[in-house]
């Protein structure tokens, strides 16, 4: 594999989402023969490092932002924009060193809009070509998703995990009114397989609910602790995943309650098969495993974060999923009001994923780093 082309794949590292909608597409490149070099931080890293024991891995942190605990924090991210925008150039000059380093025909970024080059082939993926604003920032709505454009644009191609019809999964923040730049569309993305036949030995009891807990601190744990809250009297029998990559815990937390630190892919899948109802975060990559499951869900949008509470709203109007807020989160009630609910299924075959990879053999890659060569 030595003499294979390089790929570098950079997901975003705000939780483990982006790294796990990357499953899918790092498969696709080591099916068709690329060598891959995976580039993260935190939790997104470790992630990846157990899903590809096999891939080099590379410490590459991104632009860090600081949550914050209550309901504020899409006021702060809109005063951070310097700091986001410097973080974004920072990691862009630091990828000109990984590409002397590593040598890659490829740079995959996941949501992470400084790592374009001019050197080599450059794929940006993301569901949000549009941002919405707080509600008294709404007016620098154009000016806002203008700048993102303009970082979009400077990388070769655009992929969007979504079907391009009918607004799809993701609603207007992957259809917006208006595009000026070529985007492809290659459907929803998941790591879990449409197989419901499962190799891993679990028993066959059938759980009220599973939580998933996922994002970034410390709203993750703030939804932990009422998840524990809740759980703990209820009577009912759950599993919560926790999202912690860095720890290997698997305990009771009562009689009919199990906690794990984190699952592997197919245990993960597993279990989601043999629960009642997900609780989980809107975040998009849980969206797209859900509806490739045909998997019932409560989602619980993290505070402030605009896209998660457009996307719970509008899947909820669709009478898809029922939302909850955090803050009023009642485990019960919103058991039974998901009930009502139909969940959905959104099955992919891939096509237009393998198409587009297999593109990337095209002369234009090879004329585009024809100076850097191949390890």
């Amino acid at each position: 594999m030595s003499n294979s082309p390089a790929v570098l794949v950079c997901p975003l590292d705000w939780g483990i989402g982006h790294a796990t909608r990357c499953v899918p597409v790092i498969r696709k490149f080591i099916e068709i023969g690329y060598r891959v070099i995976l580039a993260a931080d935190g939790r997104a890293l470790d992630f990846l490092k157990i899903e590809f024991p096999g891939c080099k891995t590379i410490h590459f942190p991104g632009v860090k932002i600081n949550y914050t605990a209550n309901r504020t924090f899409a006021w702060k991210i809109f005063f951070l924009a310097p700091v986001l925008l410097y973080g974004i150039f920072k990691e862009h000059f630091q990828l000109k060193k990984l590409i002397l380093s590593q040598r890659p025909s490829v740079v995959f970024s996941d949501n992470r809009y400084g790592l374009w080059s001019k050197d080599v082939k450059s794929i940006f993926m993301t569901h949000q070509l549009m941002v919405i604003p707080p509600g008294g920032f709404r007016i620098f709505s154009g000016l806002i998703n203008s700048i993102l454009h303009f970082f979009i644009r400077k990388f070769d191609e655009c992929w969007i995990p979504d079907n391009e019809i009918q607004q799809g999964l993701a609603g207007l923040l992957s259809h917006p009114l208006k595009i000026s730049f070529p985007v492809h569309y290659v459907g929803t993305i998941s790591r879990f397989s449409v197989d419901k036949n499962s190799s891993i030995s679990v028993s066959e009891k059938i759980f009220d609910f599973m939580v998933i807990l996922s994002g970034p601190e410390p709203q993750r744990t703030v939804f932990e602790r009422i998840i524990f809250q809740k759980v703990k009297g209820s009577g009912l029998s759950g599993l919560i995943v926790r999202g912690r990559t860095e720890e290997s815990e698997e305990r009771d937390l009562t009689e009919n309650i199990r906690v794990f630190s984190h699952l592997e892919t197919k245990r993960m899948q597993e279990f989601i098969r043999i629960s009642k109802i997900v609780i989980c975060r809107p975040g998009y990559s849980s969206l797209m495993d859900l509806v490739t499951l045909g998997k019932n869900a409560v989602l619980v949008p993290t505070p402030g974060q605009t896209e998660q509470e457009y996307l719970a709203r509008y899947l909820m109007e669709k009478k898809i999923f029922f939302s909850m807020a955090q803050w009023n989160f009642d485990l019960l009630y919103a058991l039974e009001m998901a009930r009502n609910f139909s969940g959905m299924v959104m099955s992919n075959d891939y096509q237009l994923l393998d198409e587009r990879i297999k593109s990337l053999f095209s002369s234009d890659l090879s004329e585009k780093n024809h100076h850097l060569g191949t390890e």
